[in-house]
This record gives C-alpha cells, sequence and structure tokens, in this order.
C-alpha cells in the first residue's frame, strides 16, 4: 500500500509540473536520496516507523530504523531491498491496524482480554512470564497504553 501510495503521489505530482520542470527532473535524478534500486526514501521509513509504533518510544523508534536502514543500505542485500522493504510496510501495517482496533475497544472488553491475558499466563514457564512482564514494564507490546496498564497490573497480582 505504501509503495502503490508513494507512486500515486509521484504521477500526482509528476502531472502537475511544467513542461520546463519535467526535462529538468529527467536530466538530474538525485539517486542519493532514495534506497539503491528503489523509489523509497528513508524519510519514507521513517514516517512509516513512526505512524506504525505509537506504542514505543523515540528511542525505540530510532533503534528500529537504524537497523532497518542499514540492511537496507547494505550491498549484500540489493537483490531483496525490495522484498524487504515490501515485508517490513506489511508487517508495520498490520501492527498499526491492531493497535487501533485495540485502541478502539470498550473498557469491558479490555478487561476480559486481561482475565484470558492472566489465564494463558498461568499457563507459561516462569522465564516466560518473566520476560512478558519485562516487556509489559518497558511498553514493547504492541498495545495501547491502558490495556498495557491492565495487562501489567495481572501480571504484578499475587498468583
Amino acid at each position: 500500500m505504501l509503495l502503490m501510495s508513494i507512486a500515486r503521489n509521484m504521477v500526482v505530482n509528476h502531472a502537475q509540473k511544467p513542461d520546463s520542470e519535467k526535462l529538468l527532473e529527467n536530466q538530474i535524478f538525485d539517486t542519493a536520496k532514495y534506497y539503491p534500486g528503489t523509489l523509497v526514501e528513508p524519510d519514507q521509513i521513517r514516517r512509516l516507523i513512526d505512524d506504525s509504533f505509537l506504542y514505543l518510544g523515540d528511542r525505540q523508534r530510532q533503534e528500529i530504523f537504524d537497523s532497518l536502514n542499514a540492511e537496507l543500505l547494505n550491498p549484500k542485500n540489493a537483490a531483496v531491498r525490495g522484498a524487504m522493504i515490501e515485508y517490513f510496510t506489511d508487517r508495520a501495517l498490520i501492527v498499526r491496524a491492531a493497535q487501533l482496533q485495540l485502541a478502539r475497544m470498550p473498557s469491558s472488553e479490555k478487561e476480559r482480554v486481561a482475565r484470558e491475558f492472566k489465564s494463558e499466563l498461568a499457563a507459561l514457564p516462569p522465564d516466560e512470564q518473566a520476560q512478558i512482564g519485562e516487556l509489559l514494564r518497558k511498553r514493547m507490546l504492541p498495545v495501547p497504553s491502558d490495556l498495557n496498564q491492565l495487562l501489567l497490573a495481572v501480571f504484578d497480582a499475587p498468583r
């Protein structure tokens, strides 16, 4: 979807430019601002991360961008760069959609999810429980803040 949106914007913007600008644009194409072999800019990836991973802090989103950016710029990944962008875009949009759906959920439904979480948590080994608790404390699960608080309260309650 992101790539289609980008392509659509490029077509519209190109059609609106005067012929003199189109001619100049065809002669000078700044490939430095795109990932090699694509028409995707690092700024577009950054916006996707910022828009899709709202539950993460600025530093955490920066780490995701830095890691992905390094992989996309790595010459060894030239053959799969487009597929990497498409895969990441799909996953980011799925996370965003899930967050929006959870945010719209009524509080009674969120409480039901927390109760189910409690029973699922009890079935896990202690080391996995500890890992989940750490993710909740660091707010790294893709859930709205209020649901994270409910899940954390369930986690911290005596079992």
